[in-house]
């Protein structure tokens, strides 16, 4: 069960945000190649300088920093491309310069992972971890 969590330096529509959130799922389930009714995403607004990156100088453009605890296993393509994926679906949505984001992948077992029914197995190409 991804949680994938976007940090944002600005205040954002719950219609942006809801199509965001979508668009994210897709994505990650694309590219991670697995079912989408276990992604979690959090989506959280900040004042212009409540977040911050060393090399980011004019933060009133926009600032982005995500984190995204995934389940171990994917190539370090998947992981690229899904980081690369974010920063192209921010900068659309936002208009947040892809210089001023800041992704880091966490990577975990699939049993750290639970919901109600049951905990995640390891991943597995093509998988739905929710079907039986």
């Amino acid at each position: 069960m991804p949680h994938l969590q976007f940090e944002i330096n600005q205040s954002l529509t719950d219609a942006d945000k809801i199509s965001f959130a979508e668009e994210v799922r897709q994505l990650f389930s694309e590219v991670m190649d697995t079912g989408t009714d276990h992604i979690s995403i959090s989506i959280r607004e900040f004042g212009t300088h409540n977040l911050s990156i060393g090399r980011v100088k004019e933060p009133e453009k926009g600032i982005a920093v995500v984190n995204a605890d995934i389940r171990e296993g994917r190539t370090m393509q998947q992981r690229r491309t899904l980081t690369l994926g974010f920063m192209d679906l921010l900068h659309t949505t936002w208009n947040i310069p892809k210089e001023h984001m800041y992704v880091t992948l966490t990577e975990h077992k699939g049993e750290d992972f639970h919901l109600l029914e049951r905990y995640l197995a390891s991943w597995q190409e093509g998988e739905d971890p929710l079907a039986d």
